[in-house]
């Protein structure tokens, strides 16, 4: 037996459950295909969100899970590990779960909402400690670390302008170029650097020095043998992870992408169509800097485009069956 819905949203996050709320209401059959790999489980809480500042994000995934089931959409606890189109969208499941069998479910439109993945560089410690006090988003946690030692790791010289917005939120902050070299800075990089009263450390970061489960500083590679390269006194490090977008589902269906300075994204329009007819990208799927609010708001925008292309594909095809 086929499994048909009027949409299928793949990603059960911020942006895939607002869709799913917004369609739930409309009266569309939805299912949404959720993998249970949020980008932001490794911090204790979500700010920025009026009403729910301060939130633990399991917490808010948990109340938008609970609301779309009282409009009726289905949520599976599974992945989708292929996609086709023909006359609909053909999205085949792992499987795995009871409820997930590796079934294939069709749907006339599609929602991908499966965000990023955050890949940290290669430094001793940034993993364990990431989310807890080593940080890649002021705006996430500034307010929570103000006025402590911070310590920004750079990796391209795009650290220089990490460095220059924390001192908002700290005077106290030391830049380490890490895997920069000296002259990849610019002259103006130097003076607003020398006027922010940021520290610039030149030299490889090996590792970060942990005690009592809580940073206390960054020792550069190098020195003795035994001793390693000096550590430099830091209560916490902020470090620009690279993103990876979460977008096969897309390319898999040609959807036309288009190359930025974090990552590859695919073209959308102001809703969230992309350059394949039923197909709509949402959340961090569709660009880098959606934070938690900024997906709630795309996702709704697609999930009310997505009903409004529904009912007018049917309208017309009532009016062709009429004319016939």
């Amino acid at each position: 037996m086929t499994e048909k819905y009027e949409v299928i949203v793949v990603g059960g996050g911020t942006a895939g459950l607002s869709a799913a709320l917004v369609l739930g209401r409309a009266r569309r059959r939805t299912l949404v295909v959720e993998a249970g790999e949020p980008r932001n489980a490794p911090a204790a809480h979500m700010h920025g969100y009026l009403s729910r500042d301060g939130m633990p994000p399991a917490e808010f995934l948990a109340a938008g899970r609970a609301e779309i089931a009282r409009y009726g959409v289905e949520l599976v606890h599974d992945r989708a590990v292929d996609v086709t189109k023909g006359e609909d969208f053909a999205v085949r499941l792992a499987g795995g779960t009871p409820s997930g069998g590796g079934r294939t479910v069709h749907a006339r439109q599609l929602v991908v909402a499966t965000g990023l993945k955050d890949e940290l560089p290669p430094v001793a410690g940034l993993a364990e400690r990431f989310g807890r006090d080593v940080l890649h988003c002021p705006y996430c946690h500034g307010w929570e670390v103000r006025d402590r030692a911070f310590g920004v790791l750079a990796t391209t010289p795009m650290g220089v302008h990490q460095a220059l917005i924390v001192t908002q939120w700290s005077k106290d902050v030391t830049l380490f170029l890490h895997t920069v070299a000296e002259e990849e800075l610019t002259d103006e990089d130097r003076r607003r650097l020398g006027a922010a009263g940021v520290v610039v450390v030149p030299g490889e970061v090996a590792g970060l020095v942990v005690e009592d489960d809580r940073l206390t500083g960054v020792r550069l590679a190098g020195g003795t043998s035994s001793g390693g390269g000096r550590a430099y006194d830091r209560e916490v490090l902020f470090v620009a992870p690279r993103a990876v977008p979460q977008t096969d589902l897309l390319t898999r269906l040609g959807a036309e992408m288009s190359e930025t300075p974090f990552g590859t994204y695919p073209v959308v329009d102001g809703r969230g169509l992309t350059t394949v007819p039923g197909l709509w990208a949402a959340g961090n799927a569709s660009g880098f800097a959606e934070q938690v609010v900024n997906a709630a708001s795309r996702g709704y925008r697609a999930g009310a485009a997505i009903n409004g292309e529904l009912l007018m594909a049917d309208l017309d095809m009532a009016v062709a069956g009429v004319r016939g």
